[in-house]
């Protein structure tokens, strides 16, 4: 982008080309407090003008169309000032207008452009760029302030659309400073002497504060001047504050009438007051934005200091949220355990939601229609908001906790506050609470650090949404992008913590969206991510599947696959389909089948990103926001629905496998129409049939819970899910703590960021744990056993029955099918073999009278397939010490004299 700067030559030669009756510039711009709005032109010449065919157009939030505008008329005398006001300015202001236009319906992001027919006279802002609240710089600020331009400056700025720099050409002044209009320049008109003002008498006749507030929602006494005291309860007059303070009714005024409110806000800073001062106001009675208040303060007056007011307990739920009418403007006090539910604004505006309870999605837990209509009635009486007091924006340090907020230091949704005091005040068509006692978080919803795996899983599929991970030219340039990190430093800081999730989260296939929509080269941003998660992760291998084209549909975002090469392998071929009703809205839906290397199971996961709830303005029919609790093109979801499930029963990758997820953003709560059409087409909720309700989430909106991320799975591979959860680590967490660097100070780029896991996106991953079921193996063909043949073996004579000779050799190789049950022994019955195959003693075995046993022996396994016969041998061995036990000194003598006639006689025949 080039920085355009308008010199002092530039103005000479803008001068030169300007029409010569471009004598009109706008002089002075007044944003002041509620709708006191005013422009004034100035005729800079010395001879009257006519203003007709002069037009000022409005163009709000970074538009090129023109919004309101008025159409000038008359004649501007030389020198001379228009004042064009708003139509809700208060009388000040008024007295000094010369007409009413909504033209004035402008902000500090808003611009305005001075015409003459078709040629540009002037400008304030830069047409067609919206730069959040104000533009600054300088000095100088465009909202809520009043700005006149320099008297140097002759010649309007006739690029409307070029960079806006308000302090070239502007001085600013205080907000609701209307002393410069009516004329532009010195002014020598003398200042009127100020009338003496007589001081407030204390305990005099006054109004009392309930009498203001009356009973309903307006007060009785609306735009009336009254003189009212109280005691101080909250001192809000910071400059960046409210700008005002709260008082409550002395004991003595305070009324029986419970429907009257003992409280008012008054809209004053000039007078210094302190909690605990009794005081005197004189002012108007006004409806800010339908709250009560005493405006257009003239005097306040101290009459006592050091008094203590004691807060009124109020609780929730309240039986209908107009009840909280009656102590609005009062101090009260909340004595019971408050849930945070919203902690969205918690960074730029220190706002948090709190409530009795989780609050739901209507058609989370209940049915589109009268059903989650009455469940989000019901929510709206649990909860109350928690509000700084401060008028300022991104404040460093954030109020909440009370600690500081920082990327270790969070306040999760969840977590809890025992006791809330504050004063009661209303705006933004919400009553809050704005803490006078610093509340005390609890932090009862802590982080968690990864989801653990189910025992007995042994496959885990997750869906992740990347929340626009677009990697620029994918070579460290090409920010910002149509979408995501506006810098490369941004996109550091984001990648670093998507791969931080994706890396915990432990899955072996994660199915992705909102990635850019980029092809599958090196460059592009599934391949950046891989990188970087395999540069992270040196235990695991990760990878992309590539769907071969250079982009999956038409739109900027798309979905996809990633998986661990180490753990599944893809099989079949990568489907996609660009058919209606997904050649636009739904994008296009993708689908890979996998096995697992592990068990070999084979299943397919698919990856969805239906139409969202958003951009309602062309959506009719059907697909109009119908006031059931979907939202609009809920139509067109429920056909994609239906579609994405017929088309994955046509088994799209080519495997014929019954085991299918599809994972992904069905834009869609769990009990909308589209999440209905998937169960009915046999793809049921998977976390949800697990929980057996409908209570898990994925994110948070509005203070509201509900899953939008599913995963939704065919019946066969439903039976085998051991586990399905959603890790809270986006949508319980403040969005202040993800990578982006606007809305925060140079230390809380730093404070608030951590490359970890939390707040990596804006939806929390789905998770799902599976046990696989191990492949069968081919039952082998029926073999016999086989014995090794002719086995030996000893044993000792006179060996007790049972003794165990030996284990006799053998196979069996299937026996895993049809185990050896028996052994048949043929030959002898001193010797038995038992099932496992050991030779056992049977019967008495006595060496002089038997010293080899042969015997023939089968094996015979449970399908009654018998082994060859072998033949094995037992030597009996003789026992020397029954011998040695014998008294043979004299018998074994007489047996040798016995025996040497039959020795010799046997040398003699040899």
């Amino acid at each position: 982008m080039f920085n355009t700067k308008i010199t002092p030559l530039a103005l000479v030669i803008a001068s030169l080309s300007a029409p010569a009756s471009a004598n009109l510039i706008i002089s002075e711009y007044v944003e002041g407090s509620s709708n006191n709005k005013a422009i004034e032109l100035y005729n800079t010449s010395s001879s009257d003008i006519t203003l007709d065919g002069y037009t000022l157009g409005l163009y709000s939030n970074g538009n090129t169309s023109v919004g309101n505008k008025i159409d000038l008329s008359g004649t501007l005398a030389a020198n001379a000032t228009y004042v064009i006001i708003n139509a809700g300015s208060n009388d000040e202001l008024k007295a000094k207008g010369d007409i009413e236009s909504t033209v004035t319906y402008f902000n500090g992001d808003d611009a305005l452009v001075l015409m003459q027919g078709e040629t540009v006279i002037d400008s304030f802002g830069q047409r067609g760029t919206d730069p959040g609240s104000y533009w600054s710089e300088g000095g100088v600020q465009t909202q809520n302030q009043t700005l006149r331009r320099k008297e140097s400056v002759l010649v309007g700025r006739t690029t409307p659309d070029a960079p806006f720099n308000p302090s070239e050409e502007w001085l600013q002044f205080d907000q609701d400073d209307f002393s410069g209009l009516g004329f532009h320049g010195e002014n020598n008109q003398p200042e009127p002497e100020p009338e003496p003002v007589t001081p407030l008498e204390c305990g005099a006749a006054k109004t009392l504060i309930n009498a203001i507030q009356g009973e309903g929602g307006d007060s009785p006494l609306l735009n009336t001047e009254v003189e009212l005291e109280g005691v101080v309860t909250a001192d809000f007059q910071g400059a960046e504050q409210l700008s005002g303070f709260f008082i409550t009714s002395l004991d003595a005024d305070i009324d029986t009438n419970p429907l009257t409110s003992e409280g008012v806000f008054v809209y004053f800073a000039d007078t210094d007051v302190n909690v605990g001062d009794h005081v005197r106001v004189k002012g108007s009675v006004a409806e800010y934005f339908n709250a009560t208040q005493i405006g257009d303060v003239s005097q306040v007056e101290i009459c006592a200091t050091g008094l203590v007011t004691a807060a009124t307990k109020i609780s929730l739920p309240v039986t209908e949220v107009a009840d909280l009418e009656a102590h609005e403007g009062m101090l009260v006090t909340l004595e019971q355990p408050l849930v945070v539910t919203n902690n969205y604004g918690l960074g730029r505006y220190g706002e948090v939601d709190l409530a009795t309870e989780r609050l739901y999605q209507g058609t989370q837990i209940a049915l589109p229609g009268d059903a989650a209509t009455a469940v989000e009635a019901e929510n709206s009486k649990k909860q109350i908001l928690l509000d700084d007091g401060s008028t300022k924006q991104n404040l460093d340090p954030i109020a909440y906790p009370g600690t500081g907020l920082d990327s270790y230091n969070t306040l999760r949704l969840g977590d809890t506050v025992n006791t809330v005091t504050g004063v009661l005040g209303y705006s933004f068509d919400r009553y809050r609470i704005h803490p006078t006692v610093q509340p005390t978080f609890v932090a009862t919803n802590p982080r968690t650090e990864a989801p653990e795996l189910h025992a007995d899983a042994d496959l885990r599929i997750a869906s992740f949404n990347v929340l626009n991970y677009f990697n620029g030219d994918g070579q460290g340039a090409g920010f910002p992008t149509s979408r995501g990190a506006d810098s490369e430093a941004e996109f550091i800081r984001q990648q670093a913590k998507i791969v931080s999730a994706i890396v915990a989260l432990e899955a072996d296939v994660i199915g992705l969206m909102e990635i850019e929509n980029d092809g599958f080269d090196e460059f592009s941003a599934i391949a950046s991510l891989v990188n970087a998660l395999n540069d992270e992760d040196s235990v695991n291998d990760y990878a992309f599947v590539d769907f071969n084209v250079n982009q999956i549909g038409t739109d900027q975002i798309t979905t996809a696959l990633i998986y661990r090469a180490n753990k599944v392998v893809e099989v079949g071929n990568a489907a996609i389909t660009t058919q209606a009703p997904f050649d636009y809205s739904n994008r296009a839906p993708i689908a890979q089948s996998f096995k697992s290397l592990t068990t070999d199971e084979v299943f397919t996961v698919a990856v969805a990103h239906l139409k969202s709830k958003g951009s309602c303005g062309s959506a009719d029919g059907n697909n109009a926001d119908l006031g059931d609790g979907q939202a609009c093109w809920n139509e067109i979801r429920v056909a994609g629905a239906n579609a994405y499930a017929d088309w994955l029963n046509t088994a799209p990758t080519g495997v014929d496998d019954e085991d299918i997820i599809l994972v992904g953003d069905m834009n869609a709560y769990a009990m909308e129409d589209p999440i209905r059409a998937f169960a009915d087409k046999g793809f049921k909720n998977v976390v949800a049939e697990l929980d057996g309700n409908t209570l898990g989430y994925s994110y948070s909106f509005s203070g509201r819970l509900g899953s939008l991320e599913h995963a939704v799975a065919s019946p066969s591979l439903l039976t085998k899910v051991v586990a399905a959860t959603d890790w809270h680590i986006n949508a319980d967490e403040p969005i202040s703590l993800d990578y982006n660097v606007e809305f925060k100070s140079a230390a809380q780029q730093v404070s608030l960021y951590a490359s970890d896991a939390y707040r990596a996106s804006d939806h929390d991953p789905v998770i799902v744990d599976i046990k696989s079921a191990v492949a069968e193996q081919p039952i082998p063909e029926p073999q016999a056993p086989v014995l090794t043949p002719e086995q030996s073996f000893n044993v000792l004579e006179n060996s007790a029955i049972g003794t165990v000779i030996g284990q006799l050799e053998f196979s069996d190789a299937d026996a895993q099918y049809t185990p050896v049950v028996e052994f048949i022994v043929q030959g002898h019955n001193a010797i038995t073999i038992n099932q496992q195959g050991q030779l056992i003693v049977a019967g008495d075995l006595d060496f002089e009278f038997e010293r080899k046993i042969t015997l023939m022996v089968q094996a015979k396994d449970s399908a009654g397939n018998l082994s060859n016969a072998q033949l094995v041998y037992i030597n009996i061995n003789n026992d020397k010490s029954d011998d040695e036990d014998d008294d043979d000194s004299g018998s074994l003598f007489w047996l040798t004299l016995l025996a040497l006639p039959l020795t010799l006689l046997r040398r003699k025949k040899a």
